[in-house]
């Protein structure tokens, strides 16, 4: 099980309960085993693996890569007798899986051993061997209805592109649209006014505006790109909903962390509002995401979370009340990390919706 515990700055204690060093080693030795499948492990690897070390484990001076010993699946199911550790453990693994930025069947493969070795069954686990399978399409349907059913908390079944642009034609609410510009008129340093100037700087349509993203779902989502700062470049999206898995929970792998993957490091079009690039996995900052978003104190998308009652709120207060460092999270690089090569993890074109 995760602690809710901060996660930002060097020296971070670790994020998950019971968890010894032993433990740990052997999550990132299993994943050196997933990242040497196919070959020698690549700098993004190395980076990803430190990164984890660094913002799950909570080792400042994370583990050099060459020091670790690789361990297979079953290795792995002797060293991790907890059913939440286990299962905690295979996200770290999917993850490796990604990282080139490919659809890589051997790794794929290789960490749906570890899954079968450690008895954990989810989702997402489905949706990657399909998309692995010659079964990509039927993947991505379900990481869309993990991700509707996630955002909307009830079983999903209808037409996403409606559902994302419900204002055009006779959907208009300029009176609702005309609320969200009225922000603009509230100090600087307030939430509401930040996010007004989110808006106005990426050149979006407020809800309500026939070309505006459905409220309930732009409205949490850009709130948390204004708490953590993180661009909506496709390196950004990727971090904004990693921070999210990590603090709605609501299929976090098989509806936030995948669909992003697939949209942002493998190029694949999700629908009509997301766009798509290649190679956005940032994978130093990917684990301080998550880390951070399992410390918050605050889920956007609860369903009793209301913007408005934050807008004249100042945003440096509402950081520290939800554990989200004053300054938000997008921070120069860690020189306690190694560096990957820009092409390995490099953003692209602005993003123009949501994922």
């Amino acid at each position: 099980m995760v602690d809710a515990v901060s996660a930002a700055g060097p020296g971070a204690p670790e994020l998950l309960r019971d968890m010894n060093r032993s433990r740990s080693l052997a999550i990132l030795g299993a994943m050196c085993a997933v990242a040497e499948t196919d070959g020698p492990a690549s700098a993004a690897d190395r980076v990803a693996l430190a990164s984890a070390d660094r913002y799950r484990f909570g080792q400042s001076l994370p583990t050099v890569f060459d020091t670790l010993a690789p361990v297979e699946p079953e290795a792995l199911a002797a060293a991790l007798g907890d059913r939440d550790l286990r299962e905690e453990a295979l996200r770290f693994l999917a993850v490796m899986a990604f990282v080139p930025g490919r659809l890589d069947t051997a790794r794929i493969d290789h960490v749906l051993r570890y899954a079968a070795a450690l008895g954990v069954g989810e989702r997402y686990l489905d949706e990657i061997r399909d998309a692995a399978h010659e079964r990509l399409q039927s993947a991505l349907a379900d990481m869309i209805r993990c991700n509707m059913e996630s955002v909307t908390g009830r079983a999903w079944s209808g037409d996403v592109n409606a559902w994302l642009l419900p204002y055009a034609g006779t959907g208009a609410d300029p009176d609702l649209a005309q609320r969200f510009e009225a922000l603009r008129d509230l100090p600087e340093a307030t939430f509401g006014h930040a996010f007004w100037r989110h808006f106005k700087s990426n050149r979006y349509a407020f809800p309500g505006d026939p070309r505006g993203v459905n409220a309930a779902f732009i409205v949490p989502h850009d709130s948390t790109h204004v708490l953590t700062r993180y661009h909506t470049d496709p390196r950004g999206e990727i971090l904004v909903s990693t921070f999210t898995a990590a603090m709605h929970r609501k299929y976090p792998m098989a509806g936030h962390v995948l669909p992003v993957i697939f949209s942002w490091h493998l190029g694949t079009q999700m629908n009509d509002v997301a766009g798509s690039a290649a190679g956005a996995l940032d994978p130093s900052e990917f684990w301080h995401a998550w880390a951070a978003g399992r410390a918050a104190r605050v889920d956007t998308f609860a369903p009793d979370w209301d913007f408005w009652a934050y807008a004249d709120a100042p945003l440096a207060t509402l950081r520290r009340r939800w554990a989200i460092p004053e300054q938000g999270l997008e921070e120069p690089h860690d020189p306690a990390l190694p560096d990957a090569a820009a092409a390995e993890h490099g953003g692209a074109a602005p993003a123009s919706g949501p994922a």
